[in-house]
């Protein structure tokens, strides 16, 4: 479609069952991300949209499992999922959920017109049952042996070995994933979707219309399922939890949730819009909207086959593209929650992003090198070492590097300010290099506007290596040495140190899709606004304006030390991660019993915090020193993943003051904060609940 009115952009529903890991990171969200900001730069309009995805078998197990009620468990994990997403600069307009009222009536009148209108059909047929849990069972608590590849990891939906999509009735010896029994056949009627009377309209709309714009690997599963026949899929289910079927006859049946979920990116839609006063309507019925699914490969047949003749029988606009990625494998392995064999957002996270001195520059470093692996047409593979050399040699070698050399040489060479541009010494290698910014624009557009955001990185990281060879070129802490003798030397320096400030200010904007967080603290050091970033700025000369202080430069990546790499294939291989904090949900039961004069021996009482640091190579402690009122204490606390030093100044805190003191890294603390964890595993202080005197007693 060109020149499209409005672009929706939607990422696939992640399920509420679990924290997510970053193979769906790269799958979904991170190429998502790239494509909304690129659009939001071009000024376009956009909605960007995505939400949990709630139902179906899985929650209500995970609930068991957990010991606690299905809705404890969307709660928990849609909370979890949005707060990781915010965390690694996931910029949704909005992230809604499919358990909010608004979706249950978009998805019950989504079905009631479809079956009003005779396009659904009710059959009565046998499904696996499980006797022993008295249930019906989905089709991912079956498991067996592949009948393509003999894998004993098979899923009644995909073998996990080969990707193959599979049916319940294709798995050899299949065993109910809840009782490990053989799962025997039981009646059931439901409602069930007749793709095959779709098979004409898919094959012209997809090997047809889209048969030389749509990624090969997602045309080709598709042409895969349309010439193997496509069968009716069921549209309803046998369980209670879920959005109830709307008719009579359905009663003790809930909308499976295949069928509901997609629908979730119309409702997420209408809560966009009520929440900002629009029209959701013309970005699903109007055919001047773009509509762009980004997915993993596990979800191309819901996405380009089944949710297309759905939003076709409903009225709604067709898909444009669905860019669906491949696998991310991690160290020679495909990703499995099952095995503990993953990196989850969450654990990254806690490892690099909340530590001192990450934040920002430890999120682009991970969604830089997920897109520069991104796995576009086939499986690719996370490895730490590559994750470290990637890090080192690429973003902070070469673009970190440039950015820092080109401010160090302008504050040393040029009084911190933008030089003039003497055009009339302007040689080949300058006009050379100036022609780059325009030409890097129009390859990174071409890139992002058809999907190639591995391609359009490594021609903003190109445009930066450059850059640093310019510099090497030019050589003006050379030149400088000239100055006292030569009446140009201090031209051909500001005519180096400009343009390569100019580069600078391109690339901010080049890099602005990928790395946000980076983009931002170039903004800052160059200060100037955000509306630099604005995709009509790129590729021209002046940007940065002659006579301009810019600010001392920042190292934009901090070094990464080997030992924090090797501690994380030690972390994975051990099966040692830190979100097991997520699971179960704790309960009440724990330490045994005590009587009152047991608790009455501690002393607690209030404090003020005067003054903080952190404790050398101790990633967890800080060390404080509390006021008491008749005295000050130094104590020694595990929060310094949870509070910077700075922000603890002045904070009140309950102390445990006749603790037996004891040496913490060779510092004597001689008491205990109070802490409690959150449902997200964050330390919380534990407090007055308003300012009161140091010392004061608390009981």
């Amino acid at each position: 479609m060109t020149n499209p009115k409005r672009y929706l952009v939607t990422a696939a529903l992640p399920y509420a069952n679990g924290l997510k890991h970053i193979g769906h990171l790269a799958g979904a969200y991170i190429p998502a991300d790239i494509y909304a900001r690129y659009l939001r730069a071009q000024k376009r309009d956009v909605v960007f949209v995505c939400g949990s995805d709630e139902h179906g078998t899985a929650i209500p197990i995970q609930a068991t499992k957990e010991g606690t009620t299905p809705q404890a468990i969307i709660d928990k994990y849609h909370e979890a999922m949005k707060q990781d997403f915010e965390d690694l600069s996931i910029c949704f307009d909005i992230y809604h959920r499919t358990s909010a009222p608004l979706h249950h009536e978009t998805a019950q009148e989504f079905f009631t017109k479809l079956n009003d209108a005779g396009e659904l059909e009710v059959k009565e047929t046998e499904q696996y049952y499980d006797e022993e849990a008295n249930t019906f069972l989905a089709d991912r608590y079956i498991k067996g042996t592949c009948p393509n590849c003999g894998s004993d990891r098979a899923f009644g939906d995909q073998c996990e070995t080969c990707g193959k999509s599979l049916s319940p009735e294709e798995l050899i010896n299949p065993v109910s994933t809840l009782s490990g029994k053989s799962p025997v056949k039981k009646k059931t009627s439901h409602w069930y979707l007749p793709l095959g009377k779709h098979e004409a309209f898919l094959k012209e709309w997809i090997l047809e219309q889209h048969k030389d714009d749509w990624r090969t690997n997602v045309a080709g599963q598709c042409k895969g399922w349309i010439e193997g026949g496509l069968q009716s899929r069921a549209v309803t289910r046998d369980l209670d939890w879920g959005i109830k079927v709307p008719l009579a006859e359905g009663a003790g049946k809930v909308l499976y949730v295949w069928f509901d979920a997609p629908i979730g990116y119309i409702s997420a839609t209408k809560q966009w819009a009520i929440d900002n006063k629009k029209d959701w309507k013309p970005y699903w019925d109007d055919e001047d909207t773009k509509l762009v699914h980004f997915i993993g490969k596990d979800n191309i047949v819901f996405h380009c086959i089944i949710f297309p003749v759905m939003l076709k029988l409903h009225g709604n606009i067709l898909p444009d593209n669905v860019p669906a990625n491949e696998f991310l494998n991690l160290e020679g392995d495909k990703m499995s929650t099952s095995r503990n064999w993953k990196l989850d957002m969450r654990d990254y996270i806690n490892d690099f992003v909340k530590k001192e001195n990450g934040g920002g520059q430890m999120v682009d470093a991970l969604r830089y090198y997920l897109t520069s692996i991104a796995p576009e047409t086939k499986d690719s593979e996370f490895t730490w070492k590559g994750f470290q050399t990637a890090y080192r040699s690429e973003l902070s070698d070469v673009f970190g590097n440039f950015v820092n050399r080109t401010f160090v040489l302008m504050h040393k060479l040029c009084e911190g300010k933008v030089p003039r541009l003497h055009t009339e010494l302007l040689d080949d290698t300058d006009k050379t290099m100036i022609a780059a910014f325009a030409n890097t624009k129009g390859e990174v557009q071409s890139a992002l506007e058809y999907y190639h955001f591995r391609d359009g990185l490594f021609q903003v990281i190109e445009l930066a290596r450059k850059g640093n060879q310019y510099m090497q070129k030019k050589e003006p802490w050379i030149v400088a040495k000239k100055t006292a003798t030569d009446p140009e030397a201090q031209k051909l320096i500001d005519n180096c140190i400009y343009i390569c400030l100019q580069l600078c200010a391109n690339l901010s904007i080049f890099i602005n899709p990928f790395l946000p967080n980076t983009a931002a603290k170039m903004l800052h050091m160059m200060k100037v606004v955000e509306k630099m970033l604005d995709w009509e700025n790129a590729g021209k000369t002046d940007l940065l304006k002659s006579g301009y202080s810019l600010r001392a430069p920042e190292l934009l990546f901090r070094k990464m030390e080997d030992s924090e790499i090797e501690l994380q294939i030690e972390k994975l291989k051990s099966g040692s991660t830190e979100t097991k904090k997520m699971e179960p949900i704790k309960t009440l039961a724990g330490k045994p019993e005590i009587v009152y004069d047991d608790f009455a021996k501690l002393e607690l009482k209030a404090g003020t915090v005067t003054a903080c640091e952190k404790v050398a190579k101790a990633d967890k402690l800080l060390k404080l020193e509390i006021d008491l009122g008749t005295e000050k204490r130094t104590i020694v606390s595990g929060i310094a993943l949870h509070y910077k030093p700075e922000e603890m100044i002045g904070k009140q805190v309950v102390v445990v003051t006749n603790l037996a003191s004891r040496k913490m890294k060779g510092i004597e603390s001689q008491g205990m904060i109070l802490t409690a964890e959150d449902a997200d595993g964050r330390l919380q202080l534990l407090k007055p609940e308003n300012m009161v005197m140091p010392g004061s007693s608390i009981s």
